[in-house]
């Protein structure tokens, strides 16, 4: 029996038939969260969190080490609109990026927008779409961590609030037109806030004119006949294009339709097969350049004339290379692309014709992003980071490749003792997993040493390296941080994605599961002393490995996690995650795929399980906090083994977007607490 008394949870009798196969479901109950019984569930659990992770002194000295960590100037690389240059700044410890403005990059700085006036507490936070010459934008107020949003505009130079006022807008993309005289903007019309799956149909185009009530807001496009695309606005560089990022849900496959931006002509259908995946880069003129995995799983940059659009006139500017193409970027006249090798950035340059110019070289093995710009200009700014590097900016001169230090981050951190390599791992059936590890140096490899292994693994999503921040603090208890690259992710291209996808979604597990047995295999640690993390589709990575390999494991982070694969798509956006996971109501083989992993219903009563945090919050509108409660419930029912299985369910918060920073080191405290306590220091 487990050594802990949690609260009681009740155990309904509802059963579900799927495909024939009857499916338990004993706590339905916990998908009503206001409820009285599930508001009284979730409040002892919380109580019993709270006094497992708050006794000792120990939450508190991390809490203060994070702080500390955070507590720096931090800002985004700058950007152009108009004549002037932009960015967003923390000064450390603030509970959001403030948005300044200056006339040169040596002048003083103005703040335009702190969204920290918002709310004292910081949970109501804020996006700024500005204007393309930098004289307005649009500003998306969002409450306790929702995606949903209302939209009010303001002036740059007065502070001032025009009248205009949009609500009930939820995943909204904001194109302004050149003339400054309204915006293009893409909202479901019936969202009211309600959460139910069918209010997120329909999406719409409108055009706002400035000073008009959105009720006069003009439909210029929709699709009736596909009730779950969704259509993203984009102006063009030019002003000439109004161009749709057509998409459903977060399949990789899209469309691009377009017409001018002036006018009110019918939109062009330039790519509507949904065959590939198709990222616009930038226009020459009527020449659209596209990066895109067309023919080319590992990404590949082409251009389509709109004059001659046939697919056999299309023009292949880079073909395919062996490292993964992340992204693409036109300023000043050439073509700067990242790639990914073994999950760390290389950056080369082509002209636009497709000549490599050079290579640039970066500092280390670690992250590099940025180089946009406009097709004038001369330099461009990127960012590099790793592991144990914070974000460092740099200007990069076009014409020569010569690059310069632009800007530093001073945090309280001395990387010199610690150290980050590579390895790989070898899954189930044989692929090459990498494995990122960072550690003090002259590890003593004798298996005592307590690890965070983090994964993903899924929807095209790369972990590559990040400065690890409020991490620190887990490396200096003489922590092991370790950063899985599973298959779902797209480190290796789409192959590599769609290889931990659909009926192949078990590979992930496999890798993950690869990389706790390599761990152990090579004495960085034993089964007690690993801990395991995920988020979202990691925590659904973490959940179902956790009820496969329950021995491997000494604790585990499950944060905001899927549990319930069965019933996952009837809740706000899940209906848009079919395309990765498959649906249970579909057809009898991806309800098998589905019930063979899915978390929930793979806890087996008597189980010895590992230590475990669950964490959600009351507001995530994105992924339901009931999944978190029922396969708490789940667990604590069945667990024969010490524990703690823990529920953390924060109030006043979301799926994780516009956290303030005092909530992010609340809860990154408990989690390191958590971890400490569990599996020694």
């Amino acid at each position: 029996m487990a050594t802990w008394s949690y609260p009681p949870a009740r155990r309904g009798d509802v059963v579900d038939t799927h495909h024939g196969t009857p499916v338990a479901d004993p706590y339905r109950w916990l998908e009503e969260p206001e409820a009285p019984e599930t508001q009284a569930f979730v409040e002892a659990q919380n109580r019993l969190t709270r006094e497992f992770l708050d006794a000792g002194d120990l939450k508190g000295r991390l809490a203060e080490r994070m702080k500390k960590m955070l507590d720096y100037p931090r800002y985004s690389l700058p950007f152009r609109r108009g004549r002037r240059f932009f960015f967003h700044k923390n000064d450390g410890l603030q509970h959001h990026y403030v948005l300044y403005v200056q006339d040169t990059l040596d002048a003083l700085p103005r703040v335009v927008f702190d969204p920290n006036l918002l709310s004292p507490d910081g949970t109501v936070s804020a996006s700024a779409h500005l204007s393309h010459d930098g004289t307005l934008f649009a500003c998306g107020i969002s409450t306790s961590g929702s995606d949903m949003q209302e939209f009010r505009v303001r002036r740059v130079d007065t502070d001032e609030y025009l009248p205009d006022h949009l609500v009930h807008c939820k995943f909204t993309g904001i194109a302004w037109r050149h003339d400054n005289f309204g915006f293009f903007y893409n909202r479901y019309p019936s969202m009211t806030g309600a959460d139910t799956a069918d209010e997120h149909l329909h999406n719409k185009v409108y055009w706002h004119a400035l000073g008009d009530p959105q009720s006069r807001d003009r439909i210029v496009f929709e699709d009736p006949g596909q009730p779950e695309r969704m259509f993203g606005p984009m102006i063009t560089e030019d002003g000439e294009y109004l161009l749709l990022w057509v998409s459903r849900g977060t399949d990789p496959q899209n469309g691009i339709y377009y017409r001018p931006a002036s006018g009110n002509g019918d939109f062009v259908r330039l790519l509507d097969g949904f065959d590939a995946g198709y990222q616009f880069v930038d226009n020459v003129g009527p020449v659209f350049y596209f990066k895109t995995d067309l023919g080319a799983p590992r990404g590949r940059v082409i251009a389509i004339d709109l004059r001659t659009p046939a697919r056999e006139s299309w023009r292949e500017i880079v073909p395919e290379q062996p490292d993964t193409l992340e992204d693409v970027n036109l300023a000043g006249g050439v073509l700067t692309l990242v790639y990914l090798h073994d999950a760390h950035s290389v950056v080369r340059v082509f002209t636009l014709d497709g000549v490599p110019v050079r290579e640039i070289a970066l500092p280390g093995l670690g992250s590099a992003w940025g180089f946009g710009g406009r097709q004038k200009d001369k330099e461009v700014f990127f960012s590099f980071e790793s592991h144990i590097q914070p974000p460092t900016q740099y200007r990069l001169e076009i014409a020569t490749g010569a690059v310069t230090h632009f800007r530093s981050s001073e945090v309280d951190f001395d990387p010199a003792p610690y150290e980050v390599r590579q390895e790989f791992a070898t899954s189930k059936d044989g692929t090459r997993i990498p494995l990122y590890l960072v550690h003090r140096r002259g590890l003593v490899l004798d298996g005592s040493h307590p690890v965070n292994l983090y994964g993903y693994g899924g929807f095209q999503v790369n972990l590559t390296p990040g400065f690890l921040g409020m991490s620190v603090a887990w490396l200096e208890h003489g922590g092991v941080y370790a950063v899985a690259n599973l298959r779902g992710g797209c480190e290796y291209g789409e192959d590599w994605h769609r290889a931990g996808m659909l009926e192949k979604k078990q590979n992930v597990f496999d890798d993950f599961i690869a990389c706790g047995e390599w761990l152990v295999a090579h004495h960085v640690t034993s089964p007690r002393r690993l801990g395991i993390e995920g988020g979202s589709n990691g925590g659904l990575l973490v959940a179902a490995c956790l009820t496969q390999r329950p021995d491997l494991f000494g604790a585990v982070v499950c944060a905001v996690p899927l549990t319930d694969m069965l019933r996952y798509h009837r809740f706000t956006v899940g209906r848009y995650w079919t395309g990765e996971y498959g649906s249970a109501d579909a057809s009898p083989e991806q309800f098998r795929v589905l019930h063979a992993y899915s978390p929930l219903h793979r806890v087996v009563p008597g189980t010895a399980y590992p230590a475990i945090l669950i964490t959600s919050a009351d507001t995530d509108d994105r992924v339901v906090a009931s999944h978190a409660k029922k396969f708490a419930a789940a667990l604590q029912a069945a667990d024969t083994g010490p524990g703690p299985i823990l529920l953390r369910v924060e109030t006043k918060a979301g799926h994780g977007g516009g956290k303030p920073t005092w909530k992010r080191i609340e809860e990154q405290a408990d989690i390191y607490t958590f971890l400490l306590k569990t599996l020694g220091s």
